[in-house]
């Protein structure tokens, strides 16, 4: 008998309308199968989305992120009945969290026991090599309860970091600068030396480095001003931009932020 995927409840029953800046999603103790296809699947699509290593850190951490969804493998770490407590104690300090599932028990009625004693909004996902079928009910899902809000791309700031680097073609070499923010549509940087790049003039052969990535893209000068003293550039990149490096540039987005909320959930 093929395993089901239980369906979440209606859009009225789970969240009320998402803020400007969309909603976190958290996956607690993710099998590999989960963070190959489901994760890497949602960061593609532009959802933010942390995995957490440790359940006893994580309801702190939702209390400051009203209305986060949260998907648990309940097979890891404390027992079925450990897990409902869990869920329950949480809720009361942290009453918008959404929560979704992810078991081996294949038992309808435990499924439905499940779901209906721990106010399971976000659907009982069955755990197995191929999760192209969970990943389809959580993209269509997130659609319908509008988790990205308003915003449309996510987008890494990177404040003191010293591992996101951009050169640009200028005089016959290459000049080096440091990148502020990215995100797949475009970014902000500062250059060693201003080059005086023209508003809409396009730029090609520019070379990004994030972390060990290097990529190639072109792009068009959006507008300058000035940052503390420096001048800050944005760029929108072309269409020409190959589809690979936008993959690229997301995974470095979802690292940064991942590694900026270790601090807190890992």
């Amino acid at each position: 008998m093929e395993e089901q995927v239980s369906a979440p409840e209606s859009e009225s029953e789970s969240q009320p309308q998402s803020e400007i800046t969309g909603k976190k999603v958290f996956f607690l103790y993710p099998t590999g199968s989960i963070r190959n296809q489901v994760i890497n699947e949602l960061i593609q699509n532009e959802y933010e989305v942390y995995i957490a290593k440790d359940h006893g850190r994580l309801p702190r951490v939702l209390k400051k992120f009203p209305g986060s969804i949260v998907f648990i493998n309940i097979e890891e770490k404390i027992s079925k009945q450990e897990w409902e407590r869990w869920i329950g104690t949480t809720l009361t300090t942290a009453p918008d969290t959404m929560f979704g599932v992810f078991s081996s028990n294949t038992d309808e009625e435990f499924r439905e026991k499940f779901i209906k004693n721990n106010h399971i909004k976000c659907g009982f996902l069955p755990l197995k090599v191929d999760m192209s079928k969970a990943t389809e009910v959580i993209l269509e899902m997130f659609k319908v309860m509008s988790i990205k809000g308003r915003r449309k791309y996510l987008r890494a700031t990177i404040d003191r970091e010293t591992n996101a680097i951009i050169n640009i073609p200028h005089n016959s070499e290459f000049l080096k600068g440091v990148i502020k923010d990215i995100s797949v549509v475009g970014a902000s940087c500062v250059f060693e030396h201003d080059p005086n790049l023209s508003k809409n003039s396009l730029v090609k052969d520019i070379q990004i480095k994030l972390q060990s990535m290097l990529i190639k893209v072109e792009a068009v000068v959006f507008g300058s001003r000035e940052d503390c003293g420096d001048k800050l550039y944005v760029i929108i990149f072309t269409q020409k931009v190959d589809p690979e490096v936008r993959v690229k540039i997301r995974k470095y987005i979802q690292q940064n932020l991942q590694n900026k909320m270790d601090f807190e959930i890992n």
